[in-house]
């Protein structure tokens, strides 16, 4: 995966599938950072700390090691629909 449209892919892919409902934007901002913006129902009533870990949850095998793909994600822009 080291283009960054199959990864921008592939994240997209993820929350997509591991969030109910969802709607994900993936934006490279290069050397492995990404800024996500992702709507769904999933977050009514739900803290911004559980939100958050919604996302991750999706994408941490992705995060992991030092070789990972993903090095961060700079921006997570959350909103319900």
């Amino acid at each position: 995966m080291e283009l960054t449209s199959d990864l921008s892919s592939e994240i997209k892919k993820r929350i997509e599938e591991s969030i109910e409902n969802s709607q994900a934007k993936v934006i490279c901002g290069g050397n492995k950072h990404y800024s996500l913006t992702v709507v769904s129902d999933s977050f009514n009533g739900l803290t911004q700390v559980k939100q958050h870990q919604l996302v991750y949850a999706a994408i941490k095998d992705l995060m992991a090691g030092n070789d990972a793909p993903i090095h961060a994600i700079d921006q997570m822009n959350l909103q319900t629909s």
